[in-house]
């Protein structure tokens, strides 16, 4: 499949995630293309069949995924929290010469 101008970026993500990225589509119920969770899942980052091989309907499986969290992007938050609250509790117990005062 021709993926065009982001051909580069699947190419990289299916190298972090070492799995081919699914079709994006797939036949829906009056034989048009539909959006298949499986690329959703895949572009998502999760483990593949984290929600695609749970016993739910497509559009089910969607709104799961839609509703989920992407992890990288989880854990890239979190880590900026930590270093905020980090600077915060290291400047709250400093004096301006630098020496450890009582919290109040």
């Amino acid at each position: 499949m021709s993926w065009g101008v982001y051909e580069t970026a699947i190419r990289r993500w299916e190298t972090v995630l070492g799995r081919p990225t699914p079709h994006p589509t797939q036949p829906g119920n009056h034989g048009r293309p539909v959006l298949a969770p499986t690329f959703v899942e895949h572009l998502m980052g999760l483990p593949e069949g984290w929600v695609t091989h749970l016993p739910l309907p497509r559009t089910a499986q969607l709104r799961a995924l839609g509703n989920g969290v992407v992890p990288q992007q989880a854990a890239h938050a979190v880590a900026l929290l930590l270093d905020d609250l980090a600077q915060l509790l290291d400047t709250d117990h400093r004096s301006p010469t630098g020496q450890e005062v009582a919290a109040a």
